[in-house]
């Protein structure tokens, strides 16, 4: 896993994304990174508690060449993605 800013530069902390009726909601940039081929970015909806979960997207780029956010559909690609997020975050400590 490799930390990345191509989001980060190109649109700041903050990420516009368009809900089902076309509302705009605001995310904040938590964590960006590449896995392999692949990168991902970590967003959490400005309104969200301290305890919801934030979420994962793929990063994609698209056809004019802009980033673009996907959902992963995969479920075990998105269980690989979280624990990766969550050990990046959490460290675990291996002294008992």
């Amino acid at each position: 896993m490799k930390p990345t800013n191509q989001l980060r530069e190109a649109y700041g902390d903050d990420i516009i994304l368009y809900d089902d009726r076309e509302q705009s909601v605001v995310y904040k940039l938590l964590a960006e990174f590449r896995l392999g081929d692949q990168g991902y970015a970590v967003l959490q909806h400005e309104r969200a508690k301290k305890e919801d979960e934030p979420e994962i997207f793929r990063v994609t780029p698209g056809e004019d060449g802009e980033l673009e956010l996907e959902t992963i559909d995969d479920d075990d690609e998105w269980e690989n993605v979280s624990e990766l997020y969550d050990e990046m975050t959490f460290p675990q400590d291996d002294v008992l």
